[in-house]
């Protein structure tokens, strides 16, 4: 019966040798955050229910009520865990297999001459796609225990041509040191070099599935009634670690974005079905206005929330971490510079400033659940 092995390894070659150990034996693994207290990775053993773990001495051993997986399972890998209990995502070899396939088609990989640097978080999906697409297609692989400037260039010095990096990333580097940068995370800058690709996915698709807003090959996309984003191709993953399949019965699988198609025909993502702020009537994704906020001078941090209002149902309001705490930005300049883009009612009503950066994920998203 195949088992469920946790990988509790530093990000280098001893993890993707045990990746392969775990494959080689028909078990599937789920990587551990090795940046996580005690408290929550065992929050997470016990959500995932692994039979063994692999420690920092690479030996394996054998853990109390692991639950087996299903022949064919490669990897089961925890959400991001921003509400709730994380569910563990399971894909299989043929999912992963598809996904590396699709993405190297995409990106005119050749092994022969391109080589993977992965220095994201191996516990999410935007590194640990970059060791499993190596493996699967044979393409020279580097990898770091997490992001670190000058490694990443002298990485590029010694020949890494691809990496995955998310906004924040890509501002400390030298992007055109590389023959491609796959961007993930928050919003990529306007202004993003030709060789950097924005990328759109999620654990759920095996990475990123849209690149510069274009479906890769396999992938299909929809809008239901509601404006969802709908995906099906063979990417995807087979269901949740508790055996639930979030896919309807035709394969189509709810993101929880609402989006569209632009004029060119190319995919809008406008965010998370329970992140919009309705305001007077009208509503307001988030994350187009912070873009344009996050490019003013005096904003190092911005996020948009919706407060109660009498009137308008909900205030659109701005959270302003100040690249000067002695100046901070005015709410005109804020308002001035939204509507310069976008449609009135998302200029923020208000401002309130904050002294301590906002809460983000590990790819540089904002956790808004822990916005007050």
């Amino acid at each position: 019966m195949a088992e469920l092995v946790a990988i509790a390894l530093p990000g280098g070659p001893e993890f993707v040798e045990a990746v392969r150990r775990v494959w080689d034996k028909g078990d599937a693994f789920m990587p551990v955050d090795g940046r996580l207290p005690l408290a929550e990775r065992q929050r997470v053993f016990d959500a995932l229910a692994p039979s063994a773990v692999i420690g920092s001495d690479g030996l394996r051993t054998a853990l109390p009520n692991g639950q087996p997986v299903e022949p064919g399972d490669a990897v089961v890998l925890a959400t991001s865990g921003t509400t709730g209990c994380p569910k563990g995502v399971v894909h299989t070899h043929a999912s992963v297999a598809a996904s590396a396939a699709a993405s190297s088609l995409a990106l005119a990989v050749d092994p022969n001459r391109d080589r993977w640097l992965a220095c994201l978080p191996l516990a999410h999906i935007g590194g640990l796609s970059v060791v499993m697409r190596s493996i699967v297609t044979g393409t020279p692989l580097e990898v770091h225990d997490g992001f670190e400037c000058d490694r990443v260039l002298d990485a590029a010095t010694r020949g890494a041509t691809l990496v995955s990096l998310v906004t924040k990333a890509l501002l400390q580097v030298s992007p055109e040191r590389f023959r491609v940068v796959l961007l993930g995370g928050a919003a990529p800058p306007p202004d993003r070099p030709a060789n950097v690709v924005a990328t759109y996915g999620m654990t759920e698709t095996g990475s990123g599935i849209v690149y510069n807003t274009t479906p890769i090959d396999g992938v299909e996309i929809c809008m239901d009634e509601s404006g969802e984003v709908m995906v099906r191709g063979p990417m995807l993953l087979r269901c949740y670690r508790d055996g639930t399949d979030p896919r309807s019965a035709d394969g189509w699988f709810p993101t929880g974005d609402l989006g569209g198609w632009g004029d060119d025909g190319r995919l809008m993502i406008h965010g998370r079905r329970d992140e919009v702020i309705v305001t007077g009537g009208e509503k307001v994704w988030p994350s187009r206005a912070e873009v344009i906020m996050d490019r003013l001078a005096g904003v190092a941090e911005v996020a948009l929330v919706g407060r109660p209002h009498a009137e308008w149902g909900h205030e659109v309001v701005a959270l302003v971490v100040p690249s000067d705490a002695a100046m901070p930005p005015q709410l005109g300049e804020l308002r001035d510079a939204v509507k310069a883009e976008l449609p009135v009612w998302y200029a923020p009503r208000s401002m309130e400033l904050r002294a301590d950066p906002l809460p983000r994920t590990a790819l540089g998203k904002i956790q808004r659940n822990l916005l007050s």
